[in-house]
């Protein structure tokens, strides 16, 4: 089952672990990238895949499972970023994703597409990264009290949307209208999506990403850097870190953008991106 988003991007569905994978796609028979979510859901990469697909890529925006469109419900265990980098090598393996593979993340989904690469579960040719989680600059205040589960607990579904929103609107930055917000909080009107988020903000503990620094340093993978320089959640300071301490890395400073500088900014975004991965 599919369904036109934009002109050339449908959203389509695979089975995985025998829930529904969904991820939005542009482009056929095209050199795959892989982009992954990580607080948020695959809308945040809509505002580039037609740029992609143009430049002759297919880009695959998955739903992590319980989130956005997909199915399933992630626990604390299966929201841990060493779990959902398993899933996502899994969602490759059943999308018949074979040869070198292009990925791309933001937030969360960035230290998923760091574990892909420095623990080897796929074969990645090159790594991009959008106002990405990296080293202890993770997790932020307002996810960081979901690790206490008396919170979780008490938290209901209106204090949860209500701090979503307010979330949103401040990652979405100058592009938060109201209705791209109402738009971006959709899928966490669903209650199962909501106890994901939750196991998911759990779960959330930097050593995920400190562990990996040693084989990022002796990766010699390229790597890509967006940043959206205004990001009150992931700040410009730590891109400016990885970039010094990476071998093989590129930062991209994006002015007047926030934590998704994809809707900030869109064709700067792409262009950066299809620069990187058509190199």
């Amino acid at each position: 089952m599919s369904k036109t988003i934009e002109t050339n991007v449908v959203r389509a569905a695979i089975q995985v672990d025998g829930e529904q994978a969904s991820y939005l796609t542009a482009g056929q028979d095209s050199p795959v990238v892989l982009l992954l979510h990580g607080t948020y859901w695959s809308r945040v990469w809509l505002p580039v895949l037609d740029q992609l697909a143009a430049a002759g890529l297919r880009p695959i925006a998955v739903d992590l499972p319980g989130l956005g469109r997909s199915g399933g419900e992630l626990t604390l265990q299966t929201a841990t970023v060493p779990a959902l980098a398993d899933w996502v090598a899994r969602f490759a393996s059943a999308m018949q994703l074979s040869g070198p593979v292009a990925v791309v993340g933001h937030d969360i989904g960035g230290a998923v597409a760091q574990h892909l690469l420095a623990r080897n579960l796929l074969e990645v040719s090159r790594l991009a990264l959008a106002n990405s989680v990296t080293y202890d600059s993770w997790p932020v205040a307002g996810v960081a009290r979901f690790r206490d589960p008396e919170v979780i607990a008490a938290v209901g579904a209106e204090e949860l949307l209500a701090a979503r929103r307010q979330a949103v609107t401040a990652a979405l930055a100058g592009a938060a209208i109201e209705p791209l917000v109402v738009e971006y909080l959709d899928p966490w009107n669903d209650a199962r999506v909501r106890r994901s988020w939750m196991a998911l903000a759990g779960a959330a503990d930097s050593r995920y990403t400190l562990e990996l620094v040693p084989a990022l340093q002796s990766s010699a993978t390229p790597k890509l850097l967006i940043w959206g320089e205004d990001d009150g959640f992931q700040k410009v300071e730590y891109a400016e870190r990885f970039a010094a301490e990476m071998p093989h890395t590129t930062l991209v400073r994006i002015p007047d953008a926030g934590h998704i500088p994809m809707e900030n900014a869109p064709e700067q975004v792409g262009r950066a991106l299809v620069e990187f991965l058509t190199e």
